[in-house]
């Protein structure tokens, strides 16, 4: 869970956290949220296995809940695996060169307009709008020219990437480029599948 505006307080097991925006919390397992006095504003993902007729969404009094994306994937039960969600941060006009990740995840942006190329299709994405790159497949992106850009990504990859880059630029040329995007790591833990 990615707190993006407000307060809130997650309870898994008697063992509640409160949080302020930009700021998670992990956790396996069903778990209690409340907003703060003034609410929260949450994104939440997860790993889990299909379940006919459920959507995703929340529920509970005071909730609005809103599913934003669902993409399957396929995970190798012999394989170990970790959930990543971290933090984007590119400059004005910043590039993220054309790459593929060793995993594949869902992006939501934050802030600003990012223009994201895969497979040659282009999509200008605005804040609160996410989309889904499945590892493997070649990316570039574009930040804005006039406003600082940001994304939040949760991303199943393989633990022995545990806090290692899973980025892997596909163009010779963009390997010794100079990066203008930062990076803040928020999870970085193994789960079980």
């Amino acid at each position: 869970i990615y707190v993006v505006d407000g307060e809130a307080t997650i309870d898994l097991e008697g063992r509640p956290q409160t949080l302020r925006s930009n700021a998670t919390w992990f956790g396996a397992g069903s778990c209690s949220v409340r907003g703060g006095t003034e609410g929260a504003r949450l994104w939440r993902w997860e790993v889990v296995e299909a379940t006919p007729g459920d959507d995703g969404t929340a529920s509970g009094e005071g909730v609005a809940s809103e599913l934003k994306l669902v993409r399957e994937i396929v995970l190798d039960q012999a394989e170990h695996y970790l959930i990543r969600c971290d933090r984007v941060d590119f400059p004005l006009g910043g590039i993220a060169y054309t790459h593929t990740h060793r995993g594949p995840g869902t992006r939501c942006l934050l802030r600003g307009e990012l223009t994201v190329r895969v497979n040659e299709t282009d999509s200008l994405l605005h804040p609160g709008e996410a989309w889904f790159e499945r590892g493997p497949d070649p990316v570039y992106a574009e930040a804005s020219a006039t406003r600082p850009t940001s994304f939040i990504r949760g991303m199943v990859l393989p633990r022995s990437l545990k806090g290692m880059s899973s980025i892997r630029y596909v163009k010779e040329e963009d390997r010794e480029k100079p990066k203008t995007q930062t990076y803040t790591m928020f999870v970085d833990e193994s789960i079980d599948i």
